[in-house]
């Protein structure tokens, strides 16, 4: 009697069940990947400028020295391509050159996230901060309409400061209605910076300062890539640069009219503050909890 072979699709079906499955299961955990925020067309952002500079030379602002407030901003656009993504090394970079005051606006808000992307500073700089320090910051849950919290240019917002050797303070974006809380030590400069064994301050420019700064100096040298990265989970926000913990963010709270509201989600915006700056590998995670490295910075 001749033995009868199992038909070789049989063995087979297991195999193929759990790899469909496997691959199933790995779509379920999509939210947990990171996903890449930048492509060549900016396809996932809006543009919005703010007030024009003298210097611009746009048609309606030829005598506009203070682009702080008192004229109508440009609005949604990108006039002077003020942000657009360049290729260097095979790599998509956003460049923004800050002729304009502007921010590149995320589409989507995002909550409980881990955001990371790296930056280095260009070459030009302009009027009004030609002596200035270079500034262009990243300020995350921002709610609110377009140029509604700051200088009709920027939304209400929480600032993870990106400046020359101030990268990692924290500051508040609309003037008063906004407040958090960072343990923090006054130095002698008369500045508070963070301190992670210090009590808690409120910081609010109603409260005469509204900007916590960073703990130590971690930037690289000019024209070298820096990584920066935040952690926002819950109500408590971490600010990191090039590996380092500089500044940690507690309760954020915005001043709708009647009573404060938490600040824990919203969008993403890079600034454009008149120095030319390069952004890269832009990329974010949803995140259902702190790893372990992180968790002793909950309250």
């Amino acid at each position: 009697m001749k033995n009868k072979r199992t038909p070789l699709k049989t063995y087979y079906k297991p195999f193929l069940f759990t790899l469909i499955l496997s691959l199933c299961l790995g779509c379920t955990q999509s939210t947990e990947e990171w996903q890449n925020l930048v492509d060549k067309d900016l396809s996932q952002w809006d543009i919005f400028l703010g007030i024009p500079h003298k210097s611009s030379g746009i048609e309606g602002y030829e005598t506009v020295e203070d682009v702080r407030g008192g004229h109508p901003p440009l609005g949604l656009g990108n006039k002077k391509n003020v942000f657009s993504v360049i290729e260097e090394n095979g790599e998509e970079v956003i460049k923004i050159t800050g002729e304009i005051f502007g921010a590149l606006v995320t589409k989507k808000e995002f909550e409980n996230y881990h955001l990371t992307f790296q930056v280095k500073w260009g070459e030009k700089k302009w009027p009004p901060r030609l002596e200035a320090t270079r500034n262009n910051g990243l300020l995350y849950h921002s709610i609110g309409d377009f140029g509604a919290g700051l200088w009709n240019t920027w939304m209400t917002s929480l600032e993870f400061e990106v400046e020359e050797t101030n990268f990692g303070d924290f500051i508040t974006i609309n003037d008063k209605n906004v407040r958090a809380k960072c343990p923090a030590t006054k130095r002698p400069s008369g500045k508070h910076h963070y301190d992670e064994t210090a009590p808690l301050h409120l910081f609010s420019w109603a409260e005469g300062t509204g900007r916590c700064f960073k703990s130590d100096d971690y930037e690289k040298p000019f024209g070298e890539w820096n990584t920066v990265e935040l952690i926002a989970y819950k109500n408590t926000n971490i600010h990191i640069v090039n590996g380092k913990v500089v500044n940690v963010v507690y309760n954020p709270e915005f001043f709708n009219g009647e009573k404060w509201i938490p600040m824990t989600k919203g969008k993403l915006q890079f600034q454009s503050e008149a120095a030319e700056t390069f952004y890269k590998n832009v990329k974010l995670k949803s995140i259902s909890d702190l790893s372990d490295g992180y968790k002793k910075y909950l309250k």
